[in-house]
């Protein structure tokens, strides 16, 4: 895809995702305004904003007119909770996130805590509302994010990651801890996005196992930055993966081997988008993106 063509229209869908984050959540003043300024602070911190913009894209492949925007934002509130509470002093207790001092650091542990608890039913608002005029819709949308937001998936993998090295290393649960924190909440923006977009089971099958893909190769990516960025590049702190006694594919299998992987995993995930019937061909360049970031 043409660089230029795909810049403008990554710009395009990033700012979509930022104006319907801004339209479809509770302003700032909104009572109780310090909850809610808390929660603004952090939904509007930046950030690649990558979950809405694959919801966004993966909708429209399938049907241009598609508007994902509700599912898009709900993820988001999922993303954003998810590092709220990653970043308090009982998880990570990480003082930086996307350039910035982290919710508890703005606000406090309590407030931060309460944000993260607000933001999870308001996703779940968003997509009952939203798709209220399509039920069938509606419940696969819930069902889906509540399924990769829950105990087996994201929560069950940030559970699994919680005892770094000292819980033991083996490859079993390092894959179950790749699929949950990351890959999971990857894995939902396809699929949510082909649903909407009007897919076929088969296809929205294929854009889950694409996403699953990608997702494992976005945390190997961010695993060996850890190792290699530098805080400024990241917007957080760096080094901490092994300060924390993370347990991580790049120190359990190798840098090399953690390399590898990536790139597999970016060729089965363009393998899976490209034997759908959706247009593929921007989501399969920022796939490819996604894998060779620097920051």
């Amino acid at each position: 895809m043409d660089a230029s063509l795909f810049q403008s229209r990554h710009e395009a869908l990033i700012q979509q995702a930022e104006s319907a984050l801004r339209r479809l959540t509770p302003s700032a003043e909104t009572r109780p305004a310090r909850l809610h300024a808390a929660m603004r602070y952090s939904l509007e911190a930046g950030g690649k904003r990558l979950r809405p913009v694959l919801c966004l894209a993966a909708a429209v492949a399938f049907n241009p007119e598609a508007n994902a925007e509700h599912a898009a934002t709900a993820l988001e509130c999922i993303h954003t909770y998810s590092l709220i509470h990653d970043d308090l002093p009982c998880m990570d207790n990480s003082d930086l996130r996307r350039g910035r001092p982290s919710c508890h650091k703005a606000f406090d542990e309590a407030t931060a805590l309460l944000a993260g608890d607000a933001l999870q039913p308001l996703a779940f608002e968003l997509l009952a509302y939203g798709y209220a005029a399509q039920p069938a819709l509606a419940t696969a949308l819930i069902a889906e994010l509540a399924q990769t937001a829950g105990s087996t998936l994201l929560v069950g993998g940030q559970t699994e990651d919680m005892g770094g090295l000292a819980a033991g290393a083996d490859a079993e649960r390092l894959e179950f801890i790749l699929l949950g924190k990351t890959a999971a909440m990857l894995s939902a923006p396809f699929a949510m996005g082909a649903m909407i977009g009007g897919a076929s089971p088969v296809d929205v099958e294929h854009f889950r196992q694409a996403g699953r893909a990608a997702g494992i190769a976005f945390q190997l990516v961010d695993d060996l930055l850890d190792l290699t960025a530098d805080a400024a590049q990241l917007g957080k702190p760096v080094g901490a993966d092994a300060q924390n006694g993370k347990f991580t594919y790049a120190r359990f299998h190798g840098v090399e081997a953690a390399r590898q992987r990536i790139q597999a995993l970016t060729e089965e995930a363009s393998g899976h988008l490209q034997a759908s019937n959706a247009d593929s061909t921007f989501i399969c360049e920022l796939v490819r993106r996604m894998a060779a970031r620097k920051h």
